[in-house]
């Protein structure tokens, strides 16, 4: 599979036609499912009986344990759309001509390993109608994969776990993946098992809601074991095309106010918190896709990759936001662009003669970029101008500022005043074009006094 992770309706499409007809399993592909997940019991003549539950009065109505009964009798009893119960030959014979049906099939054993022919039944199956590389097997029963390994050593195993002490060493020897419960389903432990060599699928119950799809996108999972196949393939499709990268950085927001978080940044799923600028942030994951960049810094928490940095070039950054910046003199306009890490779109410009207030500062690569109510602009045309109140202060702001522990500098959003000193000026000049900007100011400091105060 080439994308994102693999979609398997949960007993076809279930919420959308009855579980486990050929409507519902229809359904599941028609709308993107990779697999499609079966259960199978053995009926009392040896056929393998498509069904969840061993009573099919759930499904029919109708009390039949399918061990006690003959297929025939079993086929006699119907859903509720009028479709009979299936034996597995007659699924795999509907959909042999369909190359992209492809089935996940659970054995349900009883609890003492029965029935022991199961796993016989279903690989003669296989290979009757050459379904090889279009079946995968999970279960709850150890017994019943080591079964398949030992008969059909290709068929990717899958084990089921609805609870942490399901998983040992001993059921690995015999899988090459597992099924885990999303009550149980964390990022350490996929990591974990991803790191001993077995791939991760995630399942829900029948009462499965549509939101949990917000968290579970963000695992690195291979697969999904979904009642909503549909939302699933979605989401498949817009993680498939995201470029993801796992990271370990500290970064910070860098802006005037407070900035949204989300919890699903695919589908732009608000979380009810907000990223608070000049607080360092771990960021584990960068996530790049149709012109917009996220951090992932928390579990569920992703913030906007344009009014993020990293936290050394902070200090450096953060007393210039509420600044001024104006063209410089030889500029006729600048362009504000929607983004400063996918510059794609315009959204104003800046004209000669305004000054206009920065209210976000973001670095891409060797390039400064600030916000305005214009959009975002390239600092290379821009000059810098602080507020006249600001020399008076500046000083005593800037000596207390490196006083403090490089990891709580970020934190004083308050010092504007500070001024990084390779970039300081003389009264009203231009001292250094080398810096993201040039800076102008009438106040009285200079840049040799500043350099002084840094360095003390």
């Amino acid at each position: 599979m080439t994308t994102a992770f693999v979609v398997v309706g949960h007993r076809g499409d279930p919420l959308n036609a009855p579980e486990e007809t050929f409507q519902s399993i229809d359904s599941a592909f028609t709308h993107g499912a990779n697999y499609v997940e079966l259960d199978v019991h053995v009926s009392q003549d040896n056929v393998l009986v498509v069904s969840h539950d061993r009573d099919l009065y759930r499904v029919t109505n109708t009390h039949a344990i399918v061990s006690e009964h003959p297929f025939a009798e079993l086929q006699k009893l119907h859903q509720a759309n009028g479709e009979p119960i299936h034996s597995l030959d007659e699924v795999f014979a509907h959909f042999q001509s369909n190359p992209k049906a492809k089935f996940l099939i659970e054995t349900k054993k009883t609890k003492h390993g029965n029935p022991k022919n199961m796993e016989a039944l279903l690989v003669a199956l296989i290979q009757k109608y050459h379904m090889e590389n279009r079946v995968m097997v999970h279960s709850f029963s150890y017994e019943s994969l080591a079964e398949m390994k030992k008969l059909m050593p290709a068929i990717p195993r899958i084990f089921i776990a609805g609870s942490l002490g399901r998983l040992n060493f001993e059921r690995f020897t015999v899988t090459t993946g597992v099924n885990i419960s999303s009550e149980i389903v964390t990022p350490q432990l996929v990591n974990q098992l991803h790191y001993i060599g077995q791939k991760v699928y995630v399942w829900d119950e029948m009462t499965e809601k549509q939101k949990h799809w917000d968290s579970v996108v963000n695992l690195p999972i291979d697969g999904v074991v979904t009642n909503y196949p549909e939302v699933g393939h979605e989401y498949q499709q817009l993680k498939g095309e995201a470029d993801l990268k796992t990271i370990s950085d500290d970064v910070a927001v860098v802006s005037d106010r407070p900035i949204a978080t989300y919890e699903n940044p695919y589908a732009l799923v608000p979380n009810q918190h907000t990223a608070t600028p000049g607080i360092t942030l771990h960021a584990t994951q960068y996530v790049a896709m149709k012109g917009r960049a996220f951090y992932q810094v928390g579990e569920n928490t992703f913030v906007d990759a344009d009014y993020v940095n990293p936290e050394t070039l902070c200090p450096n950054l953060v007393p210039f936001v509420d600044a001024k910046v104006q063209l410089r003199a030889h500029q006729s306009s600048a362009v504000g662009y929607n983004s400063p890490t996918h510059p794609q779109n315009k959204t104003g410009s800046l004209r000669p003669n305004r000054q206009y207030t920065i209210d976000a500062i973001k670095v891409v690569n060797s390039s400064v970029w600030v916000k305005t109510d214009r959009g975002w602009v390239n600092t290379a045309s821009l000059l810098l101008t602080l507020p006249s109140a600001r020399p008076t202060q500046f000083t005593t702001q800037l000596s207390a500022y490196f006083g403090e522990k490089a990891a709580d500098r970020i934190a004083l959003l308050n010092l504007a005043a500070l001024v990084p000193g390779s970039q300081l000026i003389k009264p009203a000049a231009i001292v250094s074009q080398s810096g993201p900007f040039a800076t102008v100011t009438p106040g009285t400091i200079t840049a040799q006094s500043i350099k002084k105060e840094r360095t003390s």
